[in-house]
């Protein structure tokens, strides 16, 4: 079938949905619902067999759904209603949860249920559910509602008393501030978790903090610091502890409340937002090694067991400043030195990078200065991991990942990613050319003309698309709950195997004919000349891209590479390239970057 989105966004489930519908065999266009842009025309267009809302926060005109066949993909069991649905979910401590997919009607989540299924609820933030467990739950009814409204034969559920099953319908109204608020004087601990968790990554929790307004974004609780309520106790690693009742919370990011005739706010690393306003704190030092017996938090950590290190990292939003790559670097160079044989990079849930921290350099004094130190940073990361040569080195992908986070996994010997990972390997609608050794990683995996291929598409896609593909090289089907102990498996079982010794020695091998040949080095300082031009030219696209995407600015139209019907065919077509990996060279590389047609040269 030919099946439109409308999404008011397309974000990480309207992604999720475009990119397994396509691997489903159908053809997907995307239509942004716009304010100044007539939805009518645009669906009219399209001519689509139906269309399906996945994130949508506005109702489809009635002049749409009363011509074509509409789902609305909502975050609630069956019989839920209203815009907050999960964020009521996490804030009243619900265990389970689900989605459902309705037909639009003149009444906002009222129409016929064409599938239901749910999903448990395991406390973490709204994001991180809604990209993992909500999304899961949301793809399997979305594909079971499509295969049903295919067949021609399955009449949806009513909701309604006159059905023989009947469900009670519960409206829930907008969660608002008024009762996301913290009482840090009353509120135990678990209270303000489910609190932020629920506000998390939008709209945060707006509070008073060192004499200024905030928007509180993300929670973790830490067991083993006390203070008078509401009391700044710490900071670790930009995030800053305060006090509950009963223990403390850590805060890993603020955004200050926007003023009246002022421009939008951001969110940022919370010791950073508050800049001179912020006391005089403890920087406590995060364990390097996972202590399950201390309740606290870190966004870096490390276990082991037997001959297999992990090294885990989680940011806000997948993005990596200079300093978390920076650390992220000291913490892969303290488990290379661990007696191991295999060190698996990831491995626990959510994203596994997007790459720079966009918001980080829009703050900055100097934006074009920060964005040159932090793609050095994450340079430094990338050829840390793909100059190790006495181990096998895993990439555990357990969520989504875009641009040089991509490249980064790409480091590895081996991709390992959660099926569910959406994966976007390009970098152009950043106006970037792209760094991470991504001219040496991409094409020695999928070919120069596929590599090229990707970034110019700029489409996300599926695990499984990826490993066909020669992207991944294995898809671990299982919940994000699960992904941590799947991964810690495989690894054991990697290490074991007799041929993982030949495979490490034969690493330094490659590692200095590669030298000897076209070295590292050359393909760094290739990206990175590009990179600075448009770093230091005012007028290059990327600055204008870049405040647009960290103010949250909306689109006057769907992006042109979205507005063409996409099939798994187009992505899989060049799957032949592959077999020709392992003669691309950088200078063809280099050759192909100047490609006349221009589609990939920068502005």
């Amino acid at each position: 079938m030919h099946i439109l989105l409308v999404a008011s966004a397309f974000n990480s489930l309207t992604q999720r949905v475009h990119v397994e519908l396509r691997d489903h065999g159908h053809t997907v266009g995307v239509e942004l619902a716009l304010p100044e842009r007539p939805l009518a025309e645009a669906v009219r267009r399209h001519a689509p067999d139906l269309v399906l809302a996945p994130m949508l926060k506005t109702a489809i005109p009635r002049e749409v759904w009363a011509a074509y066949p509409c789902f609305i993909v909502h975050p609630g069991p069956f019989g839920d209603r209203g815009p907050s649905s999960l964020d009521w979910a996490i804030q009243r401590g619900a265990d389970r949860w689900g989605v459902t997919v309705l037909q639009a009607v003149e009444d906002m989540d009222a129409g016929d249920v064409w599938a239901s299924v749910d999903c448990v609820v395991p406390p973490v933030g709204k994001s991180d559910l809604y990209r993992g467990e909500i999304a899961d739950a949301a793809l399997t009814a979305v594909l079971l509602a499509v295969e049903r409204f295919a067949s021609g034969t399955h009449t949806p559920r009513a909701q309604g008393p006159a059905h023989a099953e009947y469900t009670p319908v519960r409206i829930r109204p907008y969660l608002d501030q008024s009762v996301r608020r913290i009482d840090w004087d009353a509120d135990s601990t678990e209270t303000v978790l489910r609190k932020l968790r629920a506000a998390d990554s939008q709209p945060g929790v707006l509070d008073v903090l060192c004499g200024a307004e905030w928007y509180l974004h993300g929670g973790h609780p830490e067991g083993g610091l006390r203070g008078a309520p509401g009391e700044l106790l710490a900071t670790r690693a930009g995030a800053i502890c305060r006090a509950t009742t009963d223990g403390a919370v850590w805060i890993p990011e603020l955004r200050r409340r926007r003023a009246p005739g002022q421009p939008p706010t951001y969110k940022r690393p919370a010791a950073q937002a508050l800049g001179d306003r912020l006391p005089s704190l403890p920087e406590l030092a995060a364990p390097h090694c996972a202590d399950p017996r201390r309740r606290t938090w870190t966004d870096i950590g490390y276990r082991e067991e037997g001959s297999v290190g992990v090294l885990s990292f989680s940011f806000p939003g997948g993005a990596m400043s200079t300093t978390q790559c920076r650390r992220l670097l000291d913490a892969y160079r303290q488990a290379c030195a661990r007696p191991t044989s295999v060190l698996v990079l990831g491995g626990q849930r959510d994203f596994f990078s997007n790459g720079i921290h966009l918001n980080v350099i829009e703050a900055a004094e100097d934006p074009a200065a920060e964005s040159w130190a932090n793609i050095n940073a994450i340079d430094d990361l990338v050829e840390a991991v793909l100059t190790t040569t006495d181990r096998l080195v895993v990439s555990a992908v357990a969520g989504n990942a875009a641009a040089g986070g991509v490249m980064l996994a790409l480091a590895a010997d081996e991709v390992w990613c959660r099926a569910g990972a959406v994966l976007n390997p390009h970098y152009r609608l950043m106006g970037l050319y792209g760094s991470e050794y991504w001219t040496y990683t991409l094409p020695r995996r999928v070919g120069a003309a596929t590599a090229y291929r990707l970034l110019g598409e700029a489409l996300p896609m599926s695990a499984a698309s990826a490993r066909d593909l020669g992207l991944v090289d294995r898809v671990v089907d299982c919940g994000p709950g699960d992904f941590a102990a799947e991964v810690g498996r495989l690894a054991a079982r990697l290490a074991a195997l007799p041929g993982s010794p030949s495979r490490i020695a034969a690493k330094k091998a490659e590692l200095e004919r590669q030298e000897c040949g076209e070295p590292l080095a050359a393909f760094r300082q290739r990206e990175l000349s590009r990179m600075r031009r448009t770093f230091d030219d005012p007028d290059a696209p990327y600055h204008a891209l870049r405040r647009a995407f960290v103010h949250k600015r909306r689109p006057e139209s769907t992006p042109p590479h979205l507005d063409l019907p996409a099939t798994t065919a187009t992505r899989t077509a060049a799957g032949a390239d592959r077999s020709t990996r392992a003669r691309v060279t950088g200078t063809a590389l280099d050759d192909l970057s100047r490609r006349p047609d221009g589609w990939y040269q920068e502005s």
